[in-house]
């Protein structure tokens, strides 16, 4: 009787292949968290395993560490989910629980990027992200127009009012104690430090 042919040995999976773009989006993805953490102290290998690749295949579609750091705080600052959270509350919502909601989405945004200013701090040369013009605040305009008509100031102005609020409210530079929830923000906003507001005065919603 003839001996049974023996097992072939088993085969190490290899990541899926990707075109070059969607392999870059996936690493960037899978790096990050481990960024926002760890600072530019991130070995690649710790990245190569949480994206699931080999540490090699980083340098097939990054030029080197620098070039993934680059890409990944790009990505961190790319404002375009923000954007689209903001534009995807719905605006038959009452005005505050609308802005309850735009509120905990910008407050979200600016821990990720003081997280990210903290660790571009340990790089040797941070760019000068954090001065560019927030694109999300057309979004957050869009959010407040349908209540123009119940602003003391135009909904751009408002935008400019409230992101400043979220800022000082709840950055750890400037907060000193607790910082602001996100409904002590949206009644700040709305209704200022004023007992008046509180008993049904004009700005009451």
């Amino acid at each position: 009787m003839t001996a049974p042919a023996p097992a072939a040995p088993p085969t190490r999976s290899r990541a899926a292949a990707l075109p070059v773009e969607e392999r870059r989006a996936a690493i960037v993805a899978a790096a990050l968290p481990l960024f926002l953490e760890g600072g530019a102290g991130v070995t690649t290998r710790e990245i190569a395993a949480a994206a699931g690749i080999a540490e090699g295949t980083i340098f097939r579609v990054f030029d080197d560490k620098h070039a993934l750091i680059e890409a990944i705080v790009d990505a961190a600052f790319d404002p375009a989910r923000v954007e689209a959270a903001l534009d995807g509350i719905d605006r038959a919502l009452p005005l505050e629980p609308r802005l309850t909601k735009a509120v905990d989405i910008l407050v979200r945004r600016s821990e990720a990027i003081f997280q990210v200013t903290s660790a571009l701090a340990t790089m040797r040369r941070p760019e000068d992200r954090t001065a560019r013009k927030p694109p999300e605040l057309r979004a957050l305009v869009g959010l407040l127009e349908p209540d123009a008509d119940r602003l003391r100031y135009s909904p751009e102005k408002a935008a400019r009012l409230l992101r400043g609020l979220i800022f000082a409210g709840t950055s750890r530079m400037f907060s000193e104690g607790p910082p602001l929830t996100r409904p002590e923000i949206v009644s700040m906003f709305l209704h200022g430090v004023s007992r008046a507001e509180e008993e049904g005065g004009p700005g009451k919603c």
